[in-house]
């Protein structure tokens, strides 16, 4: 129980947010840390739990933000209708790729992630007919959000895509738990310390694994639809770019791969610190990552969250 009362009052928290804070900046700040927070719970099923380090997750992105938009724009379909079909298609994708590319190991399963986003972003840079290629697609009239037959929200205001983001990002945080608690969850970590070991104590290894990944492919595939409905324009460099997925391991890594809280941490960082460097320093804030990432990784392995433990641990023996 107290493991879970400071999430609630977080969340609480959060909610209450819009009561005072009416800046349409400082709402579009923790609407893109939601998904930061999102994006890095997704990631950290399959890099932090099992550690099978894909650098290819804006697959799932992409293909989450492109099916919402495209079914909003050839069938009508409400993108909170549309997403789920994304996300199904993200899922059947994500395991047939992980059949073949978890039969390998280290460097050589992070250039094989790499090449399959790759592979899908020329694919939606050259189908022009679905896509329409580099151009993009720029969204049609959002319908609004009715529950029998009353408007919810017209979309016209950041609240509703605040409410939506938080809901998005504790439902992350809330399947990461429960992966991490579950049998999946022990398994993917023994996977993660040692597969040859894993394999002798008859723990199903490529299954796990794509179990892992399916489950981490929705969440992301979540978030890219909901990205799609917040930005408004998708196009193939920007949502299946390297950089998505590179930002999703930095989250976890700054704030502690394999922990709940460290992806929540992280992105609490990388979007403050992108937000306040992008004005003066454009793309060059992403050098300011690395340097960054180096001093985590020399100073804090762990990241924030195994420094925050270790500090904590030392005082309590004291």
């Amino acid at each position: 129980m107290r493991t879970f009362l400071p999430w609630a009052v977080a969340a609480v928290a959060l909610a209450l947010v819009p009561l005072w804070v009416q800046s349409p900046y400082a709402l579009h700040i923790f609407i893109l840390l939601f998904l930061a927070i999102a994006l890095g719970e997704s990631w950290n099923i399959i890099g932090g739990f099992a550690g099978q380090y894909s650098v290819g997750h804006s697959a799932w992105y992409g293909l989450g933000a492109y099916g919402a938009f495209i079914l909003l724009q050839r069938k009508a379909i409400a993108p909170w209708f549309g997403v789920w079909v994304a996300i199904a298609a993200a899922v059947i994708i994500a395991v047939a790729v992980g059949w073949i590319t978890f039969r390998l190991r280290g460097p050589y399963f992070v250039l094989a992630s790499i090449a399959v986003a790759e592979i899908i972003r020329l694919a939606a840079l050259n189908w022009k007919e679905l896509t329409n290629g580099a151009e993009g697609i720029l969204a049609a009239d959002v319908p609004p959000l009715r529950l029998g037959g009353t408007v919810i929200t017209d979309w016209n205001s950041k609240i509703p895509y605040f409410y939506m983001g938080l809901g998005m990002a504790l439902f992350c945080i809330a399947v990461n738990f429960l992966v991490k608690r579950s049998k999946l969850g022990y398994y993917l970590q023994a996977i993660r310390e040692d597969q040859d070991a894993a394999h002798s104590l008859g723990i199903p290894l490529t299954l796990s694994k794509n179990t892992g990944l399916a489950i981490s492919a929705a969440c992301t595939a979540l978030a890219g639809g909901f990205a799609a409905l917040y930005i408004g324009f998708i196009e193939p460099q920007g949502v299946f770019g390297i950089e998505v997925s590179i930002q999703m391991v930095l989250t976890c890594i700054i704030g502690g791969i394999g922990t709940v809280a460290g992806p929540v941490i992280g992105a609490v960082v990388v979007v403050l610190l992108s937000e306040a460097l992008r004005a003066s320093l454009s793309s060059a804030h992403l050098l300011v990552y690395g340097v960054l990432v180096i001093i985590v990784i020399l100073t804090m392995p762990d990241g924030f969250v195994g420094f925050i433990a270790h500090r904590l641990r030392r005082k309590a023996a004291a």
